[in-house]
Parts: structure tokens; sequence; C-alpha cells
């Protein structure tokens, strides 16, 4: 009998087949449960004759899903968008389309073609994000499979390797190979007679030969798994070099790409929308009967005793509008500079938020030489400041395509493309993309920067309270303060994600029912302070 315990089982599960083996046994061990997301939140419908307002701050995902869901239950909303378009930062840039950084606005040139597009916020949506997969199925948002990783991209450190790339599907096996012959070792030194019979023994040791494809006696001396250097096809397959185990532990891949597809977010298959994510944002706008009131940046923000009250500023003029509730999803650090009366402690809460820095680079390229090189979709990781490259799976063989030639949210790297002008930020990501692709620059026809701690309006991307004060003010953000309630990603512990946009207004319709089910108004109460 093999004496294990579950979690112990579940560790070799995970470290053998990765997070989307380990969710998978889990779920069959009842260990843990599956998404609770059954739908949308029933919204206790207006009584008869009666015609609920509420304001909705922002016109991002959740602002439009809040609407959408409220307008169904006999609400009136009014959705106020401080910026000249509505989606937050579901953006996504073609022909033409403004990018607005503070001070250094673009325009991108990419050719007018609905297919050579860069999304510049979300840009990926796993099969368990049910909310998002909820919504495009009901606003009929056609997606497509995106490939997320390629084993014919490449990993790049400056500091290992003799500072060339290298296939990721190279380092993949050899990581295989050389973990399999040290376990291939331990069996064979009889380090497991204490928990295994010796025919488990001999199945481990057989169980490790054929993950590693070790030889005979339990080494490892390459793979053709990881490539050939002669012709397969018609000269028998050589395999490549393998990596030595110091090199590839003084390589920064193995913490950083090599698990890339196996964190629960990235786990294949993913989706993308066809023609980009922003349309996404397009199905919510056909189906909210409200149209955002744009160009419309909040003032003052008032809990009255009978709801909200809230200013704001269009074209130089300044307009007071009330309603029943509020819904915001002004980023959190605005809200030092919009005049309210709020509670102390909710103040104090909404202020401890610290801005993400989040950076991406967008290039046009006049062939898909990539293509040539065997990648089809997929990530190469880098040491460098540009972290990642993406290659586009849509428009296979196309003769353009769009690379997403810089994606960081490292705050060091990002915050050094921020100081940059627009034209010296595509020079250090030519830089480092020629280091893996020589000859990259003269492919490139246009490019665009994105850095989302300078973009008006939002200044930032995947804003979260520190860790050492989460506990003191997460739960009072997710509660109403009077009748305003916050939502957006920021609410919830997936930021930076698009699911945990909608689940934050999720959660905030369901604090609604229950502000409405008690009685919001209760005589005697004041908001007023």
């Amino acid at each position: 009998m093999l004496n294990i315990t579950r979690r112990q089982f579940l560790t070799y599960v995970g470290a053998a087949g990765g997070s989307s083996a380990l969710l998978k046994t889990s779920l069959a061990l009842g260990l843990t449960p599956e998404s609770t997301y059954e739908g949308p939140v029933n919204i206790k419908p207006a009584a008869k004759g009666e015609k609920p307002t509420a304001l909705i701050l922002g016109a991002g995902i959740s602002s439009l899903a809040t609407a959408l869901e409220l307008e169904q239950a006999g609400y009136e909303c009014t959705i106020l968008e401080a910026s000249f378009r509505p989606g937050g930062r579901n953006l996504t840039v073609r022909h033409g389309d403004k990018i607005d950084e503070m001070g250094r606005p673009q325009i991108c040139n990419f050719d007018k073609q609905e297919n050579l597009y860069l999304n510049c916020g979300p840009a990926r949506i796993p099969g368990h994000h049910r909310r998002v997969l909820h919504y495009c199925r009901t606003l009929n948002v056609p997606l497509q499979v995106k490939a997320n990783s390629s084993k014919m991209a490449y990993f790049h450190d400056e500091k290992s390797l003799g500072g060339k790339p290298k296939r990721i599907v190279e380092y993949h096996t050899d990581v295989r190979g050389l973990m399999s012959e040290l376990l291939w070792k331990a069996a064979d030194n009889s380090q497991y007679d204490q928990l295994l019979s010796e025919e488990d023994v001999a199945k481990l040791m057989s169980f490790s030969k054929s993950y590693g494809d070790l030889t005979e006696n339990g080494k490892y001396r390459g793979s053709e798994r990881g490539g050939s250097v002669t012709d397969r096809m018609m000269e028998y397959p050589v395999p490549n070099v393998p990596i030595e185990l110091k090199d590839m532990l003084d390589s920064s891949f193995w913490y950083g790409g090599l698990l890339g597809a196996e964190q629960y977010d990235w786990c294949e298959p993913l989706m993308e929308p066809v023609g980009g994510m922003d349309s996404i944002v397009k199905g919510f706008l056909r189906n909210v009967k409200t149209t955002p009131v744009l160009n419309a940046q909040v003032k003052k923000i008032f809990n009255t005793d009978s709801g909200v009250e809230v200013t704001y500023e269009q074209g130089g003029s300044f307009k007071t509008i009330k309603a029943d509730y509020c819904f915001n999803s002004i980023p959190s650090y605005f809200m030092a500079g919009i005049e309210n009366n709020f509670d102390a402690a909710y103040l104090k809460a909404l202020n401890s938020y610290k801005r993400g820095h989040l950076f991406k680079i967008g290039f046009q390229m006049k062939e898909r030489f990539w293509e040539r090189d065997g990648i089809y979709g997929g990530i190469s990781y880098t040491t460098g400041p540009v972290n990642q490259i993406w290659y586009p799976s849509h428009d296979i063989h196309a003769q353009k395509g769009v690379v997403l030639g810089a994606y960081t949210w490292k705050e060091k790297a990002a915050k050094m493309f921020e100081a940059l002008s627009h034209e010296e930020r595509l020079k250090v990501a030519i830089t480092n993309a020629e280091k893996i692709h020589p000859g990259y620059g003269k492919y490139i026809e246009s490019g665009v920067s994105i850095p989302w701690a300078r973009m008006n309006y939002q200044m930032g991307c995947g804003s979260r309270i520190p860790a050492d004060v989460w506990d003191e003010h997460f739960t009072l953000l997710q509660k109403p303060e009077g009748r305003h309630f916050m939502i957006g990603d920021q609410v919830s512990h997936h930021t930076a994600w698009q699911e945990g946009a909608l689940a934050s207004s999720e959660q905030a319709l369901q604090q609604l029912n229950k502000l409405v089910e008690l009685g919001a108004n209760k005589k005697g109460v004041s908001y007023a302070r």
C-alpha cells in the first residue's frame, strides 16, 4: 500500500502535470469546489409604477454589465464616463485610433484593416472565466481559440547559455529529462523503500524513463522531443545538445516562462473575441439602453437621505444629477480628488490602493516572419525589459500582422518605459527583440506604446491594496457606503482581469438586493456628514 497523503499526492500531480492536472485531480477528490457562478444576479424588480434610478460612474466592463442588469430589472440608469470613449481598460486600437497618454497622445498608424489591431488591455479569456464567457454568449460576441503558448517560441536570458535564445521546447524537454534522471537515481538508490513496494519502485523507474526519455540505464542524453539537428523527414533524428543542469538553473526561465502555460488563468485553451477584445464592449453597447455620457468628469459624490447626488463637468459646464443608487468604477486612487461625504474609514480604504504599472508596445509587421520560423501564436520570453513578445494566432499566413513587442507588469521596467518618449520606447523594444529575432526592426511599419500608468482617466492598471492592510480595508469596500457601491476589478481578488470586474458588479448587485430588502432609507438615518 502506498503510504502517501492526499496533500502529498496532489503535490506530485501538480509537479508532473501542472495546474490543469492539479485542478482536475482536486475536483475528482472533492477538494476543490467548482465555480459557483450560475449567471447574473436576479435583481429584485422595481415595484409596479416605480422607476428606481441608478448613477453609474465609468463605462468600463463592470459598469456596462451593471447597467445591463439594472435596466433589465426596471431601473433607469445614467452612465458618466470621463474619457472620450467607453470601455475603460478594454481598449483595442486600430488605424486612426487615439491613445490618450497624458501629454503624449498618439494616433495608431496601422493599415486600415480590421484584422490589424492591438489589444492594449485584456487580451485573453480563460475557460473558467465564466462571467466573461456568459456575456460573450448572451451578447453574441464570437470567440476564437488563442494560442497563448508555443513551444517553438523562444526564451532569452542574456546572463546564461551564452546570451543566445533557445527554443522553449528544448528547455521543456531537457528539464523533464534531467528531473527524470534525478527521480530514477532516487528510486534506484532505494530512497522510496519505506513508501513504495518493490513493484511500485520499478513502475516509478519506468515512469521516469518514459517521462524524461532516458536511456536504459536511466541517463538523460538529450531527446528528439526537443527537435533535431538533422532533417527529421529525410534523415535519422539527432537530438540537440541538451542544456546542462547548471546552465538551466542559472537561467531565469525556470521560474518565469517555463510555467507560463501552467498558471491557472493561462491554462489552454484560451480564447479571444474575433476582431479584438473590444468586441465585448461593442456587445454591451448594442444591448444597453443607456448611452454613456462621455467627457463627463465627476467632481463631487454625496450620499443624501434619499440617495446619491453627483456633480460632473462636461465641456466647461457643471451639472448635478441625483439618483437612488450609485455604482462607482472610478479608480479608487482618484477619489482623494473628488469631493465627497464618505465615512473616514471608507475614505482611508479607498486611499490605500497603490497604482499598478503595466506597459505594452504593438508593432505592425510587413511580413509574418515568425511563421517562417515555425511560430504560430504563443509567447517568447526574455530577461530584457520588454519581458514578453506575443505573436498573433489569428490570420495565419496573411501578409501582415501585429506583434505585441513588449508586455511588462514589472514596476521597474514599466517605469523605465514610462519615462521615455514614444520613439525611444520603440527603439528599446526593437533592440531587445533583435537578440531573439535578428533583423526584427526591418519588418516594422508602425508602432504604438501604451503606458497604463500615464493614460488619462486611468493612471494605472491592476491597482492593489497592500497586503499588510488588505484585511482592514478590502471587506469594507465590498459593502455599500450609504447607497454608494464601489465596483471594478479593483474591488476583487483578481485585479487587471475582466472576470474580476464582472465579479465586483455581481457582488455589488447582491448588496443592492440586501439593501432594498432591508429598506435603504429608514427614518432617522442620515448620510449627510
